[in-house]
Formats: structure tokens, C-alpha cells, sequence
């Protein structure tokens, strides 16, 4: 349900296509154009719920921890299929915090005391719901509480990373690192540099 109005567009019908792992809708919509027309558009809109990433910092390394797993968009692109990105999930019913340190503890085996949030973002506003949590965890890596990994039973078998920041910085522009999350989180991370070593 929305929380907002606005004269310039309306809502038609909403039917759903997909109702799965993800969830897709068509909807139709009337849209006031900056002409003083009117349009009618039928959009596919994708949702599978809001999300959180977490980027592990290890201070006095200069580490962080990433992960590497299969993501098939990916792969049906051309590119290789095992990506090299930070922890994230979806939120299921949890608030961000508590929710992006399960998924840390989940993938990596590392536990977060807290998490600092840092901004929320769209990923991709143009056809999908999901709004992205950004945090920031600092850890110790030699105090790894578990392997990590993922779940099993949800098919996940996730290659935990820890690489020198810089490194990791570096990867972005070499290609190896190309998922948006992620370069956002290092991006950010490059930003507070001082503040992260201080």
C-alpha cells in the first residue's frame, strides 16, 4: 500500500504475473505528461522484498571481508557467474540492523557487535521495489565465530574473502569487482578513509 499521492499519475490495475522467489506485477497506469497529455503505460514492476549489505572492516588490517558466489543474471550476461561482492540479504520481517548482522554471521562467519547504517538506496527504481540498507560492521577477522559459507538448505555455497582495502578498492576498476552494492559500500568506505584509520 502506498503512502503517497500525486495528481500527475494513476494507478489502473494491478495484476500479478509471478508470485515465486520473486514477485512480479503489471500495472497500468495513467500518466499526466509535461505537455498536458495524457499517457497510458503498462509497466512490469519486480519485488521481493527490501534488503540490507554490510561492508566488514577490519580497522587495524586494513581489511575487509567479501564474499564470492553464483548469481545466474550474471552468468546469462556473458560474464562469469561467481561474484565477488559484500554480505547482503533480505530483510524477512527483521529490522536492517538486526537483519544484515544474521546474514553476516550466515556468509561469513564473522560476528557484528553493531552495525552503523549509512544511507538506504533504490537499486533499481526503473522496474524493481527494492530498497537496499547500507551498513557499515567493524570486526576482527582473527575472532571468526564460524566457517560461514550460507545456508545449506537455501542453496547457498559462499566463498568467504578477506582483502586489503586498497586491493579491494583497485578490483573495482580492474572489472573483478562489479556488483553496485558493493562498489557503493567501497566507494563510501574511500570517502571516510580518514575517519575508518583514524
Amino acid at each position: 500500500m502506498t503512502k503517497h499521492a500525486d495528481p500527475r499519475f494513476r494507478i489502473i490495475d494491478r495484476r500479478t504475473l509471478l508470485n515465486g522467489f520473486i514477485n512480479i506485477e503489471q500495472i497500468t497506469l495513467e500518466q499526466q505528461m509535461s505537455d498536458g497529455s495524457t499517457a497510458r503505460l503498462v509497466r512490469e514492476v519486480h519485488d521481493h522484498g527490501r534488503a540490507a549489505t554490510i561492508l566488514l572492516f577490519d580497522t587495524e588490517r586494513e581489511l575487509i571481508v567479501l564474499v564470492r558466489q553464483l548469481r545466474i543474471p550474471v552468468f546469462l550476461q556473458g560474464e562469469p557467474g561467481y561474484l565477488i561482492e559484500a554480505p547482503a540479504g533480505l530483510l524477512d520481517g527483521e529490522a536492517p540492523e538486526v537483519a544484515i548482522c544474521r546474514e553476516a554471521m550466515e556468509e561469513t562467519g564473522y560476528q557484528i557487535e553493531s552495525a552503523m547504517h549509512l544511507f538506504d538506496a533504490y537499486m533499481s527504481p526503473g522496474s524493481l521495489t527494492e530498497r537496499t540498507s547500507f551498513f557499515l560492521g567493524r570486526i576482527d577477522i582473527s575472532k571468526k565465530v564460524t566457517a560461514g559459507g550460507g545456508l545449506v538448505h537455501e542453496g547457498e555455497d559462499i566463498e568467504v574473502l578477506e582483502i586489503p582495502f586498497d586491493e579491494a578498492v583497485a578490483m573495482i576498476g580492474a572489472g573483478e569487482i562489479c556488483d553496485a552494492k558493493t562498489i557503493m559500500l567501497l566507494q563510501w568506505a574511500s570517502l571516510n578513509r580518514d575517519s575508518l584509520f583514524g
